[in-house]
């Protein structure tokens, strides 16, 4: 029979034929929680990670962050431990560090202090001992960082009279996990009947339909996750049309009137200005039907006494004494 070494760490040997006994080699063996961890903003996170192999002289340890959404590829170092020595690196060196240093007791937990919203994605731990190249060496650490809800923004939109359907909105900018919403109306005004109600807690959308004035009043949107809770609010008015058009139509007469009293006034004013205006003056080219002939030297008036109402007339052209009369004629 003859024995031999092949490729793999498989023993084989010839005994009326092949047999293959496989041998178990050496094999870096790293475990991780199975369960995403999370931890609160401002808080201490640690991410567990242990292994198991020969440690030796090339042993390495590395721990990188990937961000949400992208491949593991694009990972970035945070720290390495290679040569007995440790190298902190990148943006979190600064709050990164090791629970056991040196980690060669099998530890190779990670502590990250101050954890930020940006700090939310995957940690690999990644322990390497060559020659034990038979698994990758590989851990993967979902980590959260819970932040409570911000203050949401309110806001609404649609035709707020009666009959008509309007949408009040509420959102936070920021919390983890995202918050759910949740309107609530203030006041000892009933809340409105399901039917005309729809709410979206992922969304944080109320759609109000068939409005009526009972649907008036301050409404509170309450944001809330595991961290906390934050709230805004808004005043919804719900306008009669109706009654709108009853008042348009009556400030319509009335301007109408206002209008017609303008136009009677600017009338008898302009009546009156015009009998005040002087009789009309003839010129000197015009005849009158009233002239008295030249050589005639007073005019036949009429006058009109004030007293006794009798006309008197003035005396006739027959009685009065011409200039050419009271001349002596010579023979």
């Amino acid at each position: 029979m003859t024995m031999a070494w092949l490729p793999g760490s498989f023993l084989c040997g010839a005994l009326l034929g092949w047999v293959c006994l496989s041998v178990p080699g050496l094999a870096v063996e790293v475990k991780v929680p199975a369960e995403p961890l999370s931890a609160p903003v401002g808080k201490t996170a640690e991410l567990i990670c242990s292994y198991s192999t020969s440690v030796g002289d090339n042993f390495a340890l590395e721990w990188s962050f990937v961000q949400p959404g992208r491949p593991i590829s694009a990972s970035q170092p945070i720290l390495y431990f290679t040569n007995g020595q440790l190298y902190p690196t990148g943006s979190k060196s600064e709050r990164a560090s090791l629970l056991q240093n040196p980690p060669t007791g099998g530890v190779a937990t990670l502590k990250l202090t101050d954890v930020r919203p940006s700090d939310t994605g995957t940690y690999l731990c990644h322990v390497n001992n060559p020659p034990d190249f038979y698994t990758n060496g590989l851990g993967l650490i979902n980590l959260t960082v819970l932040v409570p809800p911000s203050s949401p923004l309110c806001s609404q939109s649609g035709q707020t009279f009666v009959g008509g359907s309007a949408a009040l909105r509420c959102s936070s900018s920021e919390g983890a996990p995202r918050p759910v919403y949740n309107w609530v109306r203030l006041g000892s005004s009933p809340t409105p009947s399901p039917g005309s109600m729809v709410q979206d807690e992922v969304s944080g959308q109320l759609i109000l339909t068939n409005l009526s004035l009972a649907s008036s009043g301050t409404y509170r949107c309450v944001a809330t996750n595991q961290m906390g809770s934050a709230s805004c609010e808004l005043t919804l008015s719900v306008t009669d049309s109706s009654k709108g058009r009853v008042a348009g139509a009556v400030i319509g007469v009335l301007l109408g009137m206002l209008f017609l009293s303008v136009a009677v006034f600017c009338l008898i004013r302009f009546q009156k200005e015009r009998r005040k205006k002087p009789k009309e003056i003839y010129g000197g080219s015009d005849l009158r039907e009233d002239a008295v002939a030249p050589g005639i030297s007073e005019q036949t008036s009429v006058r009109g006494d004030s007293n006794n109402g009798l006309l008197e007339r003035a005396p006739s052209a027959s009685t009065v004494t011409t200039a050419k009369s009271k001349i002596p004629m010579f023979v």
